[in-house]
């Protein structure tokens, strides 16, 4: 019976790591070679700059919406404080249920993933937009401002930075592609809707802010890749790694 459970062990092992990997496959590798191509492109290529050139010349040499109602009021700043309730709301929401008992806390997991997942989302990327400095569109000479277009990397020469690299207001809708983790931890099925959210709403937020000349495209797509990474590793800590001490354990009884 040992001998038996050991080979039934070494089994569950192999196909736990081959689940493993093409789990991080798909949502780790696959994607990041995607941002990293995408990156040359826009930033490597000057792809930020044709379509930053497209959008400013269809709004007339200039940036015609930057205080426009409809993209600085309702989206901009109605926006991000919906999202900031949504996120309110949820936790509330969750806390409220686990009142009755045990049975009201099942999906409470889930619920305190997405609001530490939030959170720390768009803090890392407020940080990262303190730390690299970039300028927005709008402050470059190209485009009426100030300012000569600087990379990520170099030195800016004692020149002011603007901070806007990556997007922080597309964070506040990207932020919430992590309810496609908390779904695949809960409920499988409904994965494809959290995902659906939260790009939808991290593009609704990014295109207005690019209309304005807030932004960049890389920019954007660096904020969602953030948000992406930090929803991923908290998804291991808040349920694979659970669930691979509960199997541990099994494994162990059975030895």
């Amino acid at each position: 019976m040992t001998y038996m459970n050991s080979i039934l062990s070494i089994r569950i092992n192999q196909a736990a790591c081959i689940q493993v990997r093409k789990f991080l496959f798909f949502h780790l590798w696959l994607p990041l070679v995607g941002v990293m191509l995408l990156s040359g492109l826009l930033m490597g290529l000057a792809g930020d700059q044709s379509l930053a050139d497209l959008l400013y010349r269809l709004e007339g040499g200039q940036w015609l919406l930057k205080q426009h109602w409809i993209t600085e009021y309702l989206i901009h700043r109605v926006g991000k404080w919906l999202s900031i309730v949504a996120g309110l709301c949820l936790l509330a929401g969750m806390l409220v249920r686990c009142r009755g008992g045990l049975a009201g806390c099942r999906y409470l997991r889930a619920s305190l993933y997405v609001v530490v997942t939030l959170v720390l989302s768009t803090s890392l990327i407020s940080l990262v937009k303190r730390l690299t400095g970039m300028d927005c569109p709008w402050d470059l000479v190209r485009y009426g401002g100030g300012f000569p277009f600087i990379g990520l990397f170099e030195s800016r020469h004692g020149l002011k930075a603007s901070g806007c690299f990556p997007a922080g207001h597309a964070s506040a809708g990207y932020a919430w592609v992590c309810l496609y983790f908390a779904a695949w931890g809960v409920c499988p099925a409904w994965r494809w809707l959290g995902l659906m959210i939260g790009l939808v709403a991290g593009l609704i937020f990014g295109i207005s802010q690019q209309l304005r000349g807030a932004h960049f495209l890389s920019h954007d797509l660096w904020s969602l890749t953030i948000c992406w990474l930090v929803a991923l590793g908290f998804f291991y800590l808040f349920f694979v790694s659970p669930a691979v001490r509960v199997v541990s354990a099994q494994q162990r009884a059975m030895t």
